[in-house]
């Protein structure tokens, strides 16, 4: 990571406690949601989807980054970049599809509640779930081969904590425009579509909100869409961020760009458990009822 080596050892203590944050936090509401029956519903499983994504994101790129601070090891072979990219990119495009799934879960709970139960059933939610990871696999496949393809002229350093796309093409001492290009339209054509279609569902669902005549209503609508909202808004805002920085920002510091790449695989992770629990009763609940059991177990 760029910047003084010296504050490796102190960036690692923040790391390292948002990490552990992120796997207690989805580890928890996974079992929480895998356990209790009431909450097998489709919003809670695209929520167990989601917080798979997370722990697959963020522990793809911060053991690594760790390693890394604490000077274990500073290395990794070209395959295993190659592998960490991967995993890191196909979760994340997962989890982007996961969001748009929830969204038009949303909207369909709040402007057509009596085909919800028609709409969103198990198998439906299982098809979604199987979607999302195969269009994941289907974008980010052939950048393994357009790496490939490159030649690499000497063992090279990259100046960050993990391995990107186009972080490992810019290693390579030949024309990377195909490389730029499809990195640039998968971008669009995935998350960038996914953004779009959240952005409709979300006008849709204000102005169905806003057309109910009971204004206990409405506050109780805006509340179920206010958590979904606040985790595209961090999602999208450090991962777009780190995205463009990396392709047009030149001006903007490296040590300000891999800090921002490196939170948009640990703050939405971390936060994402923390801002459903506190904005959804029903989990907070049994969230709640599993740590008192598990305390007076000990």
């Amino acid at each position: 990571m760029a910047g003084p080596e010296h504050l490796h050892p102190w960036l690692s203590i923040p790391f390292c406690l948002m990490y552990v944050a992120v796997l207690l936090g989805n580890f928890i509401l996974l079992f929480v949601i895998v356990t209790e029956r009431s909450l097998h519903g489709p919003m809670y499983l695209f929520l167990a989807m989601l917080a798979v994504a997370d722990l697959v994101l963020s522990s793809s790129a911060v053991p690594k980054a760790l390693s890394i601070f604490w000077s274990l090891s500073k290395e990794m072979s070209f395959h295993a970049c190659l592998t960490q990219m991967f995993f890191i990119h196909v979760s994340f495009i997962a989890e982007s599809a996961i969001l748009l799934a929830m969204a038009f879960d949303r909207y369909v709970a709040i402007c057509n509640p009596l085909r919800y139960a028609t709409v969103f059933t198990h198998m439906v939610v299982a098809k979604i779930g199987l979607a999302a990871i195969a269009r994941s696999f289907c974008v980010m496949f052939p950048t393994i081969f357009l790496l490939q393809r490159l030649p690499y002229c000497r063992h090279s350093a990259m100046p960050h904590t993990y391995c990107e796309h186009m972080g490992l093409a810019r290693l390579a001492c030949a024309d990377i425009s195909v490389n730029v290009w499809y990195g640039f339209a998968t971008t669009l054509l995935s998350p960038g579509v996914d953004v779009v279609l959240i952005g409709v569902s979300y006008v849709l669902i204000l102005r169905a909100v806003f057309r109910l005549s009971s204004k206990d209503a409405q506050l109780k609508a805006v509340g179920t869409c206010s958590s979904h909202a606040c985790v595209i808004l961090m999602f999208y805002t450090l991962a777009f961020f780190s995205f463009f920085t990396h392709r047009f920002g030149h001006n903007v510091p490296h040590h300000v760009h891999i800090l921002l790449a490196n939170l948009y695989v640990l703050l939405p992770p971390m936060l994402n458990p923390i801002v459903y629990t506190m904005k959804n009763k029903v989990i907070r609940g049994k969230v709640s009822q599993v740590l008192f059991r598990t305390g007076q177990v000990r």
